[in-house]
């Protein structure tokens, strides 16, 4: 009985919008994904699209953020490669550390969607580097793409 009291409560918490959310809801086409709600303040009672949205624009102003993002959708892979593009045009620096969050998404997750042709495969290559080699050849990769990459437009 307190269970279920419990699981009631609960749920009506999440749909009221008093809980964060820190996924996707179930049935999802990114349902893997899951973000640390200390650092996204997204109600749970969001639509999907603009959760999406909301965490992009986190990406965005703070790119950093990207980090605390497992099984990043393509659009949250592409609002970073966005600031990397610029970074990297721009030499504004810091563009390594973009890289490895990136790295760091693919390594953690067979599941993170590949948004562009070849770099899963390219990722994976450089496994037996050192962190920042990977990332300096993650750019270099990335460099040979056309501007802005040639990212995989998917359906959903």
């Amino acid at each position: 009985m307190t269970s279920t009291f419990i699981a009631w409560l609960k749920y009506l918490s999440r749909i009221c919008g008093f809980d964060t959310a820190d996924s996707f809801p179930p049935g999802h086409p990114y349902e893997r994904t899951r973000w640390n709600g200390a650092y996204f303040d997204i109600a749970s009672d969001v639509k999907p699209e603009r959760m999406e949205q909301l965490l992009c624009e986190a990406i965005a102003n703070t790119p950093l953020v990207f980090g605390y993002i497992s099984n990043p959708t393509p659009r949250m892979q592409r609002a970073l490669f966005a600031i990397l593009e610029e970074r990297m045009r721009n030499n504004r620096g810091r563009a390594s550390e973009l890289a490895a969050l990136l790295i760091a998404a693919y390594d953690d997750s067979p599941h993170v969607v590949e948004v562009l042709p070849g770099l899963r495969a390219e990722i994976a290559a450089s496994r037996q580097q050192d962190g920042a080699e990977r990332a300096r050849s993650l750019m270099a990769f990335l460099n040979t793409m056309q501007s802005p990459f040639d990212v995989i437009e998917m359906q959903r």
